[in-house]
């Protein structure tokens, strides 16, 4: 099939093929679906972003990433003090060369790079985010501080070099990597020694058993609506950070904290539970009148070519993932804020 390119930088049969890589019904699914959405896991990956970054955007702002919720904070700002809380258990400082490994259209990286003064280099393998990143960082006035570069994460020692970065992180990124080792691994590479990798890494929690099928599901519920090749359980996280060679200094899964607001409220669709008058509007988009106006609409545009054809397939896996991360978090099989703050050896 031949790609097409549209001028945003999007592949429009990527999107079209992005659901190709699963069976939505789990009991056809076999060890060589999952094999395959490894192998091809730049194809899964751009595929659901050429889709759904417009999506998000629309419903997640710039930085696409979960966050804790205090009563009545409202929602952007709780997603920059998740940044925030990142970059200071890192001790991010200012002179410090820094990479976002995964950064999307680079929402936290322009907020991290405000707060800690540091300079940070955004990697992504994705066209479309990129130029929408630059896009976005230009009208902030950041493009000095704040850079992008097109690359495959599982390859950061071959562009970048050994030795190269003060710090990395990663917000909800590397969940996309094929193997956890493979992608910390590199991270473990470009640090210079002594350096700092803090990562919100996606997981499931060491309560799930994929020998239970319904917990089995719900992984692939995740899966498919988040654009993953294969959710893992958090102690492989743990296990491969600690196969590479960091020395882990602090880990706590910050969704299991007491929070009277749980993370994943947005998500419900509940608008009596919006935390501020100007939240309304980001719950109501993820209720039943809020996701049928979103699809129609967005039905409606690739019907016109304004959208790339498999944009609105994309949107209903989206919703599958709505779902699929509520009950993980109501259950506590599942975490987006899987938190570890590691360090390379300086010998």
């Amino acid at each position: 099939m031949v790609q097409t390119q549209r001028d945003d930088g999007r592949i429009d049969n990527r999107i079209e093929n992005y659901t190709k890589f699963w069976n939505k019904d789990l009991k056809k699914e076999e060890s060589a679906d999952n094999d395959k959405r490894l192998d091809s896991y730049t194809d899964v990956v751009n595929g659901y972003y050429d889709g759904a970054t417009e999506l998000y955007e629309y419903g997640w702002a710039q930085s696409f990433h979960f966050s804790r919720f205090y009563k009545g904070e409202a929602f952007l700002a709780s997603l920059a003090r998740h940044e925030h809380y990142l970059a200071s258990q890192m001790t991010l400082r200012p002179g410090m060369r820094v990479l976002d490994v995964g950064c999307g259209v680079g929402g936290p990286a322009r907020e991290i790079a405000q707060f800690t003064d540091c300079t940070i280099v955004g990697l992504n393998n994705n066209d479309f985010q990129i130029q929408r990143a630059r896009k976005y960082t230009q009208k902030a006035g950041l493009e000095n501080q704040v850079t992008f570069a097109k690359g495959d994460f599982m390859k950061l020692s071959e562009q970048f070099g050994e030795n190269s970065f003060d710090a990395v992180y990663a917000i909800e990124a590397t969940v996309h990597a094929p193997t956890w080792e493979g992608v910390y691994g590199e991270i473990f590479k470009v640090l210079k020694p002594g350096g700092v990798f803090g990562v919100y890494e996606w997981a499931m929690t060491d309560d799930w058993d994929p020998l239970i099928p319904e917990h089995k599901e719900l992984a692939h519920q995740i899966e498919l609506g988040n654009g993953i090749p294969e959710m893992r359980p958090l102690r492989l996280a743990r296990e491969a950070l600690k196969t590479v060679g960091f020395q882990i200094e602090h880990e706590e899964d910050l969704a299991d904290r007491p929070d009277p607001i749980p993370w994943y409220y947005p998500l419900e669709g509940d608008i009596l539970k919006a935390q501020t008058f100007w939240d309304y509007f980001t719950v109501w988009r993820m209720s039943w009148s809020g996701k049928l106006v979103t699809h129609s609409a967005v039905w409606v545009m690739e019907l016109l070519r304004i959208a790339p054809p498999g944009t609105s397939a994309v949107g209903e896996s989206l919703k599958v993932a709505a779902d699929a991360l509520v009950a993980g978090g109501r259950t506590k099989l599942f975490t987006p804020m899987y938190l570890v703050v590691s360090r390379k050896p300086k010998n």
